[in-house]
């Protein structure tokens, strides 16, 4: 190893130092250049009223092209799943080619949402050649109900081989179309030869099918008019903006999203003067443009503002129906990114970009709302009303309770482990918070009498429990900020989704736990209906009753970032899975399988082929970090420590020359500086060294699992030992000298 090490440095100490000074060259400019940026301008004089979807192909839209009866058939296909004839597809068709047209498109894509965790898009124009040369525009049923991209090329989890192209993307009518740019997008789902699923829409869409029956068999015993229920959904997204030319002195920001090294400066968010500060002009013109853009395309963002990091920002729309939700999550995405370039700013999408710096999340509001226009998670005015509530309420924290450890596992993900559990977020553990006067209200229930209520206790739990729960929440205890799945009032607040991830994921999963156990409610309830001859109120109260045995497990009031909530979890039977590999595991239990069959979701070999998906993943984010910074740490940190440990020896034999024997006295700091950038040195060159040896034996590892866990336990300390040796030099190297943009520069110049 020694032997290694000195040819190393030796090697080093030659180079000429041209992609140091590359580098350095490059931040200097950026910051250079930040004097010289203006607030690009933008100026909207149109209200968002007047604006919102007109560049999406809404039912009002489509109604005006083929009349009442095709929206009435479209209308049809979407809410009872009926199939569209090809007559009426080439209909549709042409109107919204005629449509995209008028609004200038001049291509069309599929739009669909792979296992990538992003959005994929092939376009295809409208122009074609007929047989006799001339040319026009041409887009017909076939062509807007599906398509044949290459499903070799995304993750599939072992379903497609690579040398086996064929996937279908089909239209999914219960998402309008919208132009984007100049290219007409069609939301589908992405499907592969033999009809399973490779993306996050066609399960979504199957979870919010069964919970749309489970939850209208329920509301049947408040109100005969629910025909439809709907889940509904809300999100929050966070992020860091970071100006663009500083960003491309950051070679782990472009590579991974997030700095793999970087000392933390003096001042980060300890005044917590940035949260809801006023907005910087930059940023607010690009919020200004980015909502005028998204507003425009159906996405109703309703607030803006800054988070509590510096340079970490948020933005939320009004809540909508959860399948179209995710598909305007997907898109703002999109759309943040092609916007900030306009404005010279980077998005920062990862959980973790900056260490010791608040993560962002993604706020998933969850709630049910009937065709009649009820929230079920939100009280109502009368006792009945209350009681549907409860119903809907209690139900949905026992499947959280039953699904825990799935429920955990569809959130997590390499960047969002360094989120999780970090003091600063939810942690690993899932509990859900619903406050002391809803918890009195559960504890009241409990106690009901096994059987037939009396008249007197049925009135009682009536008019002092059940038609007070109004009231209670008008005063709810005061939020849980450390609660990863929270009751806030009228919804739940699914808080420990991380900010690159698709919503789809968690909300499929919980969409079909609280189906599966809406079903069984349902069924306990006709049991005591007919088996016991109760009354529907009875039934329904002694139903909610024996579920509430053990919900008491995953309820939580306290502090979920204390030591001794982990303690107290694992007693409960908890799940307590502190990285990715280990948290995945539930995807593939007997459990989770059942339940996704029983739901009709996934099949038994889908949900495996998105574990594997899921671990693979996990592996490559680690890898790609691991020789990142052993890129970074060997081209750019180790020769600027060696360059500026070469000023301070000529600086060393200068003070020699003056002083004589007497140098020590004049040169002991140098002295002392060199050595102390030798010993990092060493220990980054050390580090870099085992860390590509280990990788090379974990590449051999077959098992996906067992090669996951390695690479979690093995290479991802190598990560924090080498970055701690790096961050260090940081503190000790001539600033001129550095080649990357520091910490100070990336979250506070803009």
């Amino acid at each position: 190893m020694d032997t290694y090490l000195n040819f190393f440095i030796l090697k080093l100490s030659l180079f000429d130092f041209q992609n140091t000074s590359l580098m350095n060259s490059l931040r200097k400019k950026s910051l250079e250049s930040l004097f010289d940026k203006q607030p690009r301008p933008f100026q909207n004089n149109r209200k968002y009223s007047d604006l919102f979807a007109i560049n999406v192909f809404t039912d009002k839209v489509l109604e005006q092209y083929v009349g009442k009866d095709g929206f009435n058939q479209l209308a049809q296909a979407i809410n009872k799943g009926s199939k569209i004839n090809r007559s009426f597809a080439d209909q549709i068709a042409a109107s919204i080619k005629a449509w995209a047209l008028s609004k200038g498109a001049t291509h069309y894509t599929h739009w669909f949402q792979p296992l990538t965790g992003g959005t994929a898009e092939k376009h295809d124009a409208f122009f074609d050649l007929q047989p006799s040369g001339k040319s026009m525009e041409s887009f017909d049923g076939s062509q807007l109900v599906q398509q044949e991209p290459d499903a070799s090329s995304f993750p599939s989890g072992g379903i497609r081989n690579t040398f086996e192209a064929r996937g279908y993307t089909a239209w999914d009518p219960t998402s309008p179309a919208f132009v984007f740019g100049k290219t007409l997008c069609i939301p589908t789902i992405f499907v592969s030869y033999t009809g399973e699923a490779l993306d996050y829409k066609t399960p979504l869409l199957k979870s919010i099918q069964t919970l749309d029956n489970a939850a209208t068999g329920i509301c049947k015993y408040f109100d005969k008019n629910v025909t439809k229920v709907n889940a509904t959904l809300g999100w929050e997204q966070e992020y860091f903006l970071v100006d663009s030319s500083i960003a491309a002195s950051r070679p782990d920001l472009t590579i991974t999203g997030r700095t793999l090294i970087g000392h933390q400066p003096s001042k980060g968010q300890q005044l917590n003067d940035h949260y809801f500060g006023s907005i910087p002009p930059r940023v607010i013109n690009y919020m200004q443009e980015l909502e005028f853009e998204a507003i425009q395309l159906g996405i109703p963002l309703k607030t803006r503002h800054n988070e509590v990091a510096p340079g970490q920002f948020e933005l939320a729309p009004i809540f909508e129906e959860a399948n179209l939700s995710v598909d305007h999550n997907s898109l703002v995405v999109d759309l943040m990114q092609k916007i900030a370039s306009k404005h010279d700013f980077v998005v920062l999408f990862h959980e973790k970009p900056f260490e010791g710096i608040n993560g962002s999340g993604k706020h998933n509001n969850w709630s049910l709302s009937t065709n009649t226009g009820v929230n079920l998670l939100s009280p109502g005015k009368t006792p009945m009303s209350n009681l549907q509530f409860l119903t809907f309420f209690i139900n949905t924290i026992v499947a959280v309770l039953y699904h825990e450890a799935l429920i955990r596992a569809s959130i997590t993900s390499a960047s969002n482990d360094h989120r999780l559990g970090s003091n600063e977020a939810p942690p690993e553990i899932l509990s859900v918070f619903i406050g002391k006067q809803l918890s009195s209200v559960l504890d009241d229930l409990e106690n009901v009498s096994k059987g037939k209520l009396s008249p007197e206790e049925k009135t009682d739990l009536k008019l002092n429990v059940i038609g007070k729960i109004p009231e209670i929440l008008l005063d709810n205890t005061d939020r849980n900020r450390t609660s990863p799945f929270a009751f806030t009032g009228n919804k739940f607040e699914f808080r420990a989704v991380g900010s690159k991830s698709n919503c789809a994921k968690s909300i499929t999963v919980l969409n079909a736990a609280v189906a599966q156990q809406l079903i069984k409610f349902g069924e306990d309830v006709e049991a005591l209906i007919e088996k016991k001859d109760m009354k529907k109120d009875d039934a329904i109260f002694n139903a909610l009753r024996d579920n509430l045995k053990g919900i008491k497990n995953i309820l939580f009031e306290g502090d979920g970032y204390s030591e001794s909530w982990k303690t107290e979890a694992v007693k409960r039977g908890l799940s307590y899975s502190q990285n990715t590999p280990e948290a995945l595991t539930a995807f593939i239990s007997k459990k989770t399988i059942d339940l996704f069959e029983q739901t009709n979701v996934l099949s038994e070999r889908e949900v495996k082929a998105r574990y594997v998906v899921d671990l693979k993943e996990y592996i490559m984010r680690i890898q790609i970090e691991s020789r990142s910074l052993g890129d970074i740490a060997r081209n750019f940190i180790i020769p600027t420590g060696i360059k500026y440990q070469n000023v301070l020896i000529q600086n060393v034999k200068g003070l020699k020359e003056i002083y004589g024997k007497d140098y020590k006295k004049f040169a002991g700091v140098q002295i002392k500086i060199i050595e102390r950038i030798s010993g990092h040195i060493e220990q980054i060159s050390e580090g870099i060294f085992k860390m590509v040896e280990t990788r090379k034996k974990l590449n051999d590892i077959q098992d996906e699992f067992h090669k996951a866990s390695s690479y979690c336990e093995k290479v991802l300390p190598f990560l924090s030992d080498i970055r701690y040796h790096c961050d260090k030099l940081e503190l000790v190297v001539d600033d001129d000298l550095w080649p990357l943009a520091k910490y100070r520069e990336l979250l506070f110049y803009r």
